[in-house]
């Protein structure tokens, strides 16, 4: 089963929480499950969270459309860094 390993930097905890939380209908739609997410201890600046995705390429086009379509609206916008993972 693939999955979706998302570093984000210099966003609190609780508030990418909440993101996700609100957005779990979303993500469930677009085959996405979120199964966990964690805070670096020793980086409390980074925050990691784990999706379970049933497509590599379709979790990528959806992502890279969202992110660009961020970036289009911010070019500074701070986005996580995605890893995906066989």
């Amino acid at each position: 089963m693939p999955h979706l390993l998302a570093t984000l930097r210099n966003v609190p905890f609780e508030t990418i929480k909440g993101v996700l939380e609100n957005d779990k209908a979303f993500h469930a739609s677009e085959e996405m499950y979120l199964e966990h997410i964690w805070q670096n201890v020793d980086d409390e600046n980074e925050v990691l969270f784990l999706f379970r995705i049933n497509s590599i390429e379709n979790t990528k086009k959806l992502i890279d459309k969202l992110h660009n379509k961020a970036l289009e609206q911010n070019p500074d916008a701070n986005l996580p860094n995605m890893t995906y993972l066989q």
